[in-house]
């Protein structure tokens, strides 16, 4: 029987450079969707699917102050919205990981994501866990981390959530070289890093979901670079094909890429549209700005 995945991967230490010079001083992973950053929906995705210990791995020690911020409540502001917002503070609370189960670690050189996730291998032990790009922000019910961990109780092995993209676009992420597919669940024959389109062994790619066995840190810690000279989670990966089971799950939901200014825009307003309270003020706003930029 497969082991349960109780431990994520954040890693959040990307200098943000596309959201310039919004993450001089703010990390890319606390920009807000409506009124929760980004590392906040990841986080949730993450509890609802059973994982009890949050892995942090950042790029400045400033980064790791918030993120433990974030997820406490602070006395002084308790103090003051319990008076008049007590249903507030008590929702406030229930949304915060438990007192010991969010963990830190730097990352000192930018290196590649595998080397992020290298970077977290003393909290993870012998045993599977999830990687999550608070980057790519799903809507997905169950949660996206969710079915994966379903399809690794099926499989035991290696899981990624996939979807297919424009061949022309396939350079900017992980390609799979797919095998049989089978209820949902395709085959992982090959991996290519950030591949040209005419080199792509198609247009499934991986996004920003993982469950991975802790075999990967043997191939990680090679620091072999790939794609960029940088580290790469990919790379490690496909060395890890035909040593245990290696799928790509077709995920049931909607991926917003909030690593652009385009999907974070498209995220602000799928997330509005989802609100009744403002459903209906952003309806009117896009059919009036419609009428005036045609």
């Amino acid at each position: 029987m497969a082991r349960a995945i109780r431990k994520a991967v954040f890693p959040v230490a990307g200098l943000g450079t596309r959201f310039l010079p919004a993450t001089k001083a703010v990390s890319k992973e606390m920009l807000p969707v409506l009124d929760r950053p980004l590392i906040d929906y990841a986080v949730s995705e993450a509890r609802a699917a059973g994982i009890d210990t949050f892995i942090f791995v950042t790029g400045r020690k400033s980064s790791a102050d918030t993120l433990k911020a974030y997820f406490e409540m602070a006395p002084d502001l308790e103090a003051a919205l319990r008076p008049n917002h007590a249903a507030l503070v008590t929702q406030l609370k229930a949304d915060e990981p438990p007192k010991g189960s969010v963990k830190c670690v730097t990352q000192d050189e930018p290196m590649g994501l595998g080397h992020a996730v290298w970077c977290a291998r003393e909290f993870i032990d012998d045993e599977p866990f999830a990687v999550i790009l608070p980057d790519d922000l799903m809507d997905c019910e169950p949660g996206c981390i969710s079915q994966l961990i379903d399809a690794h109780q099926k499989t035991q092995g290696n899981v990624v959530a996939i979807q297919e993209v424009p061949r022309e676009n396939t350079a900017r992420y992980g390609v799979l070289d797919p095998g049989v597919e089978k209820d949902g669940l395709v085959e992982v024959l090959g991996l290519v890093e950030k591949p040209k389109p005419e080199d792509a062994p198609s247009n499934l790619t991986v996004v920003g979901r993982y469950i991975l066995l802790p075999e990967v840190f043997d191939h990680l810690s090679r620091f072999e670079r790939g794609a960029g000279g940088e580290v790469q989670l990919t790379d490690a990966m496909a060395q890890m094909i035909g040593a245990a089971p290696f799928h790509g799950h077709r995920f049931t939901g909607h991926r917003y890429d909030c690593g652009s200014q385009q999907g974070f825009v498209e995220a602000q307003i799928g997330f509005s549209l989802k609100q009744p309270e403002l459903r209906e003020t952003i309806r009117r706003f896009l059919r009036a700005s419609g009428e005036e930029w045609e």
